[in-house]
């Protein structure tokens, strides 16, 4: 195996750290051969990255391979280091509103809703905080550590935990509401894809290859659909799993599983429209006309959103364990494993520029609001872009 590292893989239903009485990745992988990551070479610039203002926001996710990315409400931007400091900033100039600092490490989030700030910890907690000043309100105990992002609307906060299960939570006091799980696979991907609310329902994928829509209230199943189908003859051929958010856009839901297919589905009922082989981890983006996704070999490709057909494909990156993709107007933006923002030409795939932020990992720190781009290093900054043609 050489497209995710050792570090992304987690016996499923065990803690990441593998604790006794579970199987170990050893079982089921033996020294692979893992490919180096395509030097960089010298591209003729159209763009060029200005740096609007950046802050230190604490200890960077890199090490401890979180996901942990900044979040607009409103003007604010709030964001989540790995050392459990909460920040709130101005959008326009990264002035701090206010800072807290937890008494344990986050893992997931930040997310925003219901006038709180959520953050999810690998203690197995969801800490709310007000959105306002950061003052406590509650703090919950679920059934295992939170790496994907909570979120929160009519009344209820929704999580979703390693161990399969995706869990409703009353938005004033934290108490359990509802609790959907299923089983999951032996062998997954250390890492979940978040829950993405629409209108009353939300959308959360699952280890597997499953898409399934609750009912954000009661967390009555509204529909399930299969997105692919596990394969193979080891429990490492048959990871399929949906580590990337949902993308929904214009009643539609993208999604790509690893070792999979990327799909899309309509958002009322799960019914599949497209689908074809594809094989991610990470989240995609999209336009008006197209979807756009980096594979798990650090190919980035620009889809066709209405069926699917690739119109190109960028493999100059290749084994740079690429972020989520982001979209800002004619450029796509993708992070790597050095810290380098890469920007493609959203009509043909072309290197068109190329940033730094930090030396560690980007994840999937990508965050665009109009015309600018926040991105969150791995290091622990966070940064404000805006783009620029070069004549």
């Amino acid at each position: 195996m050489n497209r995710v590292s050792l570090r992304h893989l987690v016996a499923g239903g065990c803690s990441a750290l593998l604790l006794g009485g579970c199987s170990t990745i050893s079982d089921w992988v033996s020294s692979p051969e893992v490919e180096p990551p395509a030097e960089l070479t010298e591209i003729t610039e159209q763009v060029r990255a200005r740096t609007l203002w950046n802050r230190d926001i604490g200890a960077g996710a890199a090490a401890q391979d979180l996901r942990l990315a900044p979040l607009h409400h409103q003007g604010r931007l709030y964001a989540a280091s790995a050392d459990g400091r909460v920040t709130a900033l101005n959008a326009a100039d990264g002035s701090v509103a206010w800072s807290v600092e937890l008494d344990v490490p986050a893992s997931g989030g930040p997310g925003v809703g219901e006038e709180l700030v959520l953050i999810g910890t690998s203690d197995a907690e969801v800490i709310a905080l007000a959105r306002a000043d950061g003052a406590q309100r509650w703090r919950a105990g679920v059934s295992s550590e939170v790496l994907a992002t909570p979120v929160a609307a009519f009344g209820r906060v929704v999580v979703r935990t390693i161990d399969g299960k995706v869990i409703g939570l009353d938005a004033a006091s934290g108490e359990q509401k509802w609790i959907y799980e299923r089983d999951i696979p032996v062998l997954t991907l250390r890492g979940t894809s978040s829950p993405v609310i629409r209108g009353s329902g939300v959308l959360c994928g699952m280890a597997g290859g499953k898409l399934v829509a609750l009912d954000i209230s009661s967390g009555e199943v509204l529909w399930d659909a299969t997105v692919t189908v596990p394969s193979g003859r080891s429990e490492l051929e048959r990871l399929a799993d949906i580590d990337g958010d949902p993308l929904p856009a214009d009643g539609v839901v993208y999604v790509a599983t690893y070792q999979g297919e990327v799909a899309a589905l309509g958002e009322g009922s799960g019914s599949l429209l497209w689908r074809r082989k594809f094989s991610s981890y990470s989240g995609m983006a999209a336009d008006r006309y197209n979807v756009y996704a980096a594979d798990a070999e650090g190919v980035v490709w620009a889809l066709n959103a209405d069926n699917g057909s690739a119109l190109w494909r960028q493999e100059a990156l290749r084994n740079r364990e690429l972020s989520d993709v982001a979209v800002l107007g004619e450029v796509v933006a993708v992070g790597d494993l050095e810290g380098y923002v890469h920007f493609l030409s959203s009509q043909d795939g072309s290197l068109v520029g190329r940033t730094r932020v930090g030396n560690a990992p980007i994840r999937n720190g990508l965050l665009v609001v109009d015309a600018t781009l926040y991105v969150q290093g791995g290091d622990g900054e966070l940064e404000a872009l805006s783009l620029q043609n070069i004549p």
